[in-house]
């Protein structure tokens, strides 16, 4: 055990001798606080993500010993919160010590069952510990900087852990983590340069870490290129014992795989009968002369239609401009309708930092909890300048103007962006309900909000097409996550899935094949979230009958922050 390690131990002993034995609530919560400012003084980098900035001279430790103590302190924790009696706490505390206890579980099989220190490079990634200082303005400038110089006098440590740490990971991994690191060389060389020139009198003080810093990073690009990816032949299928236990311990849920799938199953089937019949009398509009609908494959149907929206689409330089014209009438249009109520927490579209790209096409990056007035940033990514004139063509049909309404929907208003303010406002006895959010809660309310203003007639008639095929996408992403690492489906087989089921550009099914290699559970997360958002909806508006509204039930359901949908259920005094 790390004398770190020992000195939190300690701290717990004496929290708990230091508070009345009668009051369990007043126990849990000093523990409860002790786990946290111990996890966040061993994790600088989450702390700086989060809104805490005491640690922001720092990088995460990420040598074997430091992925050791880590470890062994969700063990110390567990064992203390294992004396609680549930029964002896508020509803509030009960939700909160089993949101904790999952989460530590979690910690522990990531570093014994998974072990993603020794096979998944891009967890030595720097970018986001140095992007976090400059694009977020939490503190003068000067003092951000000064935070910047320490974390690049770091990297080359932190990077050298990565090269003694990882074994054999696989192929997609170690490609996506190339990419990245290429990315993080252009932020220190160029971005880094546009903060330095409002700051001069600094420059002369980060020749050397910054030359430092960037010598790391290629000597880095160099072995993940040269030693690492010929050895990168791991296998990133879990099988299906670990893959049901992640699943279980990521969703939070005792809905077992098999019941999943057979829904997910279901629902395909039913949104693409849905989808025909939207897109028939679409398809007669559309092509006056063609052969009638009756006599195609009802497949056929729906893709000529979505083909024909797929014309149009945005440019690299538009979509940005596009995305800030949909913010604006997604807002209009939620508010007049009295949806939800809309927080006045700045927004801020940009383009997708270079780093991050090869993951996602965008992601909502909103302020952490512990933040204070702080912008959430919706980013997109245009595709690389790299890319052949097919592949961008291919990129923006996936993404055409319909589409793009509808991802910002999903991560702006009335979704993430949305949820993620009502999040940050919530106060609880402890922080655990704030800093350990559900990924189902989250993401199975961006996908409800798409869902929700389909249902109220936003947009032109292409909006809800394109909302059905994100529908499809998200059944799809739960089919693929299951068979991909329980059953061996080949990338050939998946692609035929999305793509021909699915609709998708063959760009888009690319990306998500290497996207569920890599993030195994989480593309389940959307699926089973939008299943949990409309069983809450139907259990009040069952119980409440003629007192149910909808506006306030999105109120009272955004107001506990993001716990997962069962404790939600409980919260809001819902029946089974």
């Amino acid at each position: 055990m790390s004398r770190r390690l020992c000195f939190w131990v300690v701290v717990v002993a004496a929290a708990l001798t230091g508070c009345s034995p009668s009051s369990q609530d007043t126990d849990f919560i000093a523990v409860a606080e002790h786990c946290i400012e111990a996890s966040l003084s061993m994790n600088p980098e989450w702390a700086t993500a989060v809104g805490d900035h005491r640690f922001d001279h720092s990088l995460t430790d990420r040598s074997l010993e430091a992925h050791q103590a880590r470890r062994d302190l969700a063990v110390a924790y567990l064992d203390t919160l294992g004396g609680f009696d549930p029964e002896r706490l508020t509803s509030a505390n009960r939700i909160d010590l089993e949101i904790l206890v999952n989460h530590l579980e979690l910690e522990v099989f990531t570093h014994d069952e998974l072990a993603t220190h020794r096979h998944d490079p891009r967890l030595y990634g720097v970018g986001g510990a140095i992007d976090g200082l400059l694009s977020r303005e939490f503190a003068p400038l000067r003092q951000r900087l000064e935070s910047v110089r320490s974390r690049l006098e770091q990297i080359p440590g932190v990077l050298a852990a990565g090269r003694a740490n990882l074994q054999r990971p696989s192929r997609v991994h170690t490609e996506t983590a190339l990419g990245q690191t290429r990315g993080e060389i252009s932020l220190i060389l160029d971005d880094l340069g546009v903060f330095l020139e409002q700051a001069p009198d600094l420059r002369a003080s980060f020749t050397g870490p910054r030359s430092r810093a960037i010598a790391a990073l290629e000597e880095h690009a160099r072995w993940l290129e040269n030693e690492l990816l010929p050895r990168s032949d791991g296998e990133f299928r879990l099988g299906r014992d670990l893959f049901e236990r992640k699943l279980k311990l990521t969703l939070e849920t005792d809905i077992s795989i098999d019941e999943i799938q057979a829904a997910a199953q279901a629902d395909l089937e039913a949104t693409l009968a849905t989808m025909l019949a939207i897109a028939t009398p679409m398809y007669v509009g559309f092509y006056p002369e063609g052969p009638n609908p009756d006599d195609l494959e009802p497949g056929e149907v729906v893709r000529q239609v979505l083909d024909r929206l797929a014309d149009e689409h945005p440019t690299a330089a538009t979509i940005v401009g596009q995305a800030e014209t949909s913010l604006a009438a997604t807002t209009a249009f939620v508010r007049e309708h009295g949806l939800v109520a809309v927080p006045d927490d700045p927004v801020e579209i940009i383009v997708m930092p270079e780093y991050q790209r090869g993951f996602a096409i965008a992601y909502c990056d909103a302020p952490g909890p512990l933040a204070k007035n702080e912008k959430t940033f919706y980013s997109i990514a245009p595709p690389p300048v790299a890319w052949s004139a097919d592949r961008q063509e291919s990129y923006f049909r996936e993404y055409n103007d319909f589409m793009l309404e509808n991802l910002t929907i999903h991560e702006a208003m009335p979704g993430h962006y949305l949820q993620l303010a009502h999040a940050n406002a919530f106060v609880g006895d402890t922080h655990v309900r704030s800093l350990f959010g559900s990924g189902v809660f989250v993401e199975g309310w961006a996908t409800y909000a798409e869902q929700v203003m389909a249902e109220h007639g936003y947009g032109a008639p292409g909006v809800p097409m394109q909302q059905l095929k994100m529908r499809l996408r998200l059944i799809l992403n739960a089919i693929i996550d299951y068979r991909l690492h329980c059953e061996n489906l080949t990338e050939a087989e998946a692609m035929d899935l999305m793509t021909r089921r699915g609709f998708q550009e063959d760009g888009e099914a690319a990306g998500k094949w290497r996207r569920a290699v890599m993030s195994s559970c989480q593309l389940s997360t959307y699926y089973v979230g939008n299943l949990e958002m409309n069983r809450l909806r139907n259990l009040a508006r069952e119980g409440r009958g003629d007192r149910f509204d909808l506006g306030a039930f999105h109120d009272e359901l955004l107001s506990f922050g993001s716990p997962a949908p069962k404790h939600v259920q409980a919260l809001m005094g819902l029946g089974s």
